[in-house]
């Protein structure tokens, strides 16, 4: 009998990598530490490994147009009545992005 994919869990390891931690193998209610996806001593991670997002189609859109004009794409997610907005951006671009907000 074939073994059920667990890509879902090798997402949330490469994600947890990338920000230094370790997968929580018994993320959400089953945890005694933490409910996230991710053992951080700072930082809560949740991975979330979807066939789509709506807002993967978005960024895709905004990165074209990006890229047409060889600037570095960034979407920015605000509600109303909500403090602060969100920042969606690719990964390999967060350290530019970083410098870009402290240089402004």
């Amino acid at each position: 009998m074939p073994k059920p994919s667990k890509t879902w869990k090798d997402v949330e390891r490469k994600v947890a990598a990338v920000f230094g931690a370790k997968r929580n193998p018994l993320s959400g209610s089953n945890s005694g530490g933490t409910a996230s996806d991710s053992r951080h001593p700072r930082l809560y991670i949740e991975t979330k490994y979807r066939k789509r997002h709506a807002v993967m189609r978005l960024f895709e859109d905004t990165r074209t147009k990006a890229i047409h004009e060889g600037k570095t794409p960034i979407v920015a997610l605000k509600e109303r009545g909500q403090r602060g907005f969100l920042v969606v951006c690719e990964i390999d671009d967060i350290q530019e992005i970083a410098k870009e907000m402290c240089d402004g």
